[in-house]
């Protein structure tokens, strides 16, 4: 039996971006035509077809809702084509990550997906997550969810060099989330309201170019996780902590192993061990470029696929034929 470790070495890295790539194509045939199940639908398909030809046993953590939910890539799924005898995977996959973007042409749809060895990524329930994150470079425990926003702002400013009002926070345009724009707005900083897509602005924290400091807010858990996995291969901080509606959330939780639903969540909790993000762009964003399709009946993807152990990150450029599965 193939240890996961030298399986993550030699073949699943640039697998990753193949599965990403297929799922991002196959979404990309219905960008701005208003119908999000079938945008999503194709998406699963296509990406559930491409993990099958992989050599691994793979199990679906976070995926596309509990099996009576979802026809495929459901939680607790196995994939792959060695179920039971090859290396056994965690997998966290969002097939198309903005279903709204993508129905409606917006930027910033992606396909994502992270893996780890067993056990490395955490089993999140389908709830809310309240999420702060940073980049790298900053001194452990910059920031914390125990402190207002303004404290927040203010402390990532001083470790920074800048005033509070250089800063730039991207938030989801949520109607949640109006007191929290609210307090920044009075802080004097940048704010970033994005329509959705929190898998990115997570992410957009790593890269300067963005010019994106903090991300603040609540989205999904799951995407919590599948962003921290990238936070893993390219540092940075997070903090986060589950917020449940009811008691069926906090039931749900339970299911799924979470005993202390008051927790706050560092980035390892989420990621541990060796891991491996990809994501390729559905639509143009600001981390990728979305689906091309030229002349000739070809089309571009613009993918990145980034390593925990290694702290390598690869953009990749595909070209492919309309009438092929992407290979």
């Amino acid at each position: 039996m193939v240890q996961a470790s030298a399986v993550l070495d030699r073949v699943l890295v640039l697998e990753m971006v193949r599965v990403t790539e297929a799922a991002a194509i196959a979404a990309s045939r219905l960008i701005g035509r208003g119908d999000e199940k079938a945008a999503d639908a194709a998406a699963v398909e296509a990406m559930r077809h491409a993990f099958n030809s992989l050599y691994m046993d793979g199990t679906v953590v976070i995926g596309e809702g509990e099996r009576d939910e979802a026809p495929m890539l459901y939680i607790g799924e196995k994939v792959g084509s060695a179920i039971g005898t090859g290396p056994r995977i965690d997998i966290a996959l969002d097939p198309l990550e903005g279903t709204t973007i993508t129905a409606k042409a917006g930027p910033n749809a992606l396909a994502v997906l992270a893996i780890a060895e067993e056990g490395g990524l955490l089993n999140a329930p389908d709830v809310y997550m309240e999420k702060l994150a940073i980049g790298p470079d900053y001194p452990e425990g910059t920031i914390g969810l125990d402190r207002s926003p303004r404290e927040n702002v203010e402390a990532v400013a001083a470790a920074k060099g800048v005033d509070p009002q250089d800063i730039i926070v991207c938030v989801l345009d949520r109607p949640r989330h109006e007191k929290l724009i609210a307090q920044l707005r009075e802080v004097g900083c940048g704010i970033m309201l994005i329509p959705d897509g929190d898998v990115a602005g997570v992410i957009a924290t790593s890269d300067p170019e963005t010019g994106i400091d903090i991300y603040m807010g609540s989205g999904g858990a799951p995407e919590g996780v599948l962003a921290c996995a990238a936070l893993r291969c390219v540092g940075g901080q997070f903090k986060g902590r589950l917020l449940f509606r009811n008691e069926d959330e906090r039931a749900r939780a339970r299911k799924w192993g979470i005993t202390d639903l008051d927790r706050i969540y560092d980035l390892a909790d989420l990621a541990k061990g060796d891991c491996i993000f990809a994501a390729t762009g559905v639509t143009d964003g600001s981390l990728l470029d979305g689906v091309k399709r030229l002349p000739g009946g070809k089309l571009t993807t613009q993918s990145v696929v980034m390593r925990a152990s290694t702290g390598t990150v690869r953009w990749v450029k595909g070209e492919h034929r309309q009438d092929r599965r992407p290979v």
